[in-house]
């Protein structure tokens, strides 16, 4: 397993780490001055950030940074209650794909969805069985898409919580089946995000990313789970304040010959967007050091 203790090399920050700085919101280039003011080496951009300030001033921001992008946050939600729903997540998606492109990203992150309006309160239906059979339909769809873009989708399994609105794929296995259904050569066009948080808990996962192998295993994303989870969604604890084994699920990962970045994202309300982003950005480095 590589040796982080000396340097940083291998972090990456996924912006929603710091996108609100004392309950503020940071401006992605000002996000991107401050990771490569301390040498982080890649980051992880959500799209409404890229979109408000311009894809082609983020690239060209990127560029002249020396920046890597580890992913691009996010394709995904592809369940719809009729066709024309399903269409337009498609488009979508296929813009997703061109954006990821564009910014030389190392993989289309996909959180895959739900229950069609179950994340605005309205499920249009309780048949997750349907929801998971759109979404097989619109990665598949997708993918050829993709790889006339050469750009990898990363299939990221969400906890379980989230199975209603946010993803109905909730396992690795569940996400390599899919892989296994649509991209049966294994040609790393289609893999999977290994986000610790999501996936800390499963007994199967060591089997499942020995099942996922090098091609694969296209991201790996970093935080901790806190006890007690006191929100389901932003409250993602800083590496070494919760409960997940990190070392051993990296070693785990780099087992199968991953080597890319090891992506910090870390969603808290209740914590670390109150801090400036600085202390937010040295933490992670110390962090990433001596804890991941």
């Amino acid at each position: 397993m590589r040796d982080f203790s000396q340097d940083h090399r291998w972090l990456s920050i996924n912006t929603a780490t710091i996108r609100k700085s004392r309950g503020e919101d940071l401006p992605l280039p000002r996000i991107i001055e401050a990771c490569a003011e301390r040498g982080i080496r890649a980051i992880s951009p959500w799209r409404d950030q890229v979109h408000a300030a311009g894809i082609t001033n983020i690239a060209k921001t990127v560029r002249e940074h020396g920046l890597k992008l580890s992913g691009y946050c996010r394709g995904g939600m592809f369940p719809a209650a009729d066709a024309q729903g399903l269409r337009a997540a498609l488009d979508d998606n296929r813009r997703a794909v061109d954006e990821a492109a564009q910014l030389g990203a190392a993989c289309l992150v996909l959180v895959v969805g739900g229950l069609p309006g179950a994340l605005q309160g309205q499920p249009a239906h309780k048949d997750i069985a349907l929801a998971r059979n759109q979404v097989r339909d619109g990665i598949g769809e997708l993918l050829d898409y993709a790889r006339t873009a050469k750009m990898p989708l990363a299939i990221e399994p969400l906890h379980p919580m989230y199975a209603a609105d946010r993803a109905c794929i909730n396992t690795m296995e569940q996400a390599l089946d899919v892989c296994d259904e649509l991209d049966p050569y294994q040609s790393g066009s289609l893999g999977v995000a290994v986000d610790v948080y999501h996936v800390w808990w499963d007994p199967k996962l060591e089997q499942q990313i020995a099942r996922a192998g090098r091609n694969r295993l296209l991201a790996f994303h970093v935080c901790d789970w806190l006890t007690p989870t006191t929100d389901l969604l932003n409250d993602r604890g800083m590496m070494g304040d919760g409960v997940i084994d990190i070392p051993r699920i990296r070693g785990w990962v780099e087992a199968q010959g991953f080597a890319g970045y090891s992506e910090v994202e870390i969603f808290s309300t209740g914590n670390w967007w109150k801090r400036p982003h600085g202390e937010v950005l040295d933490t992670c480095i110390a962090r990433h050091k001596t804890l991941v």
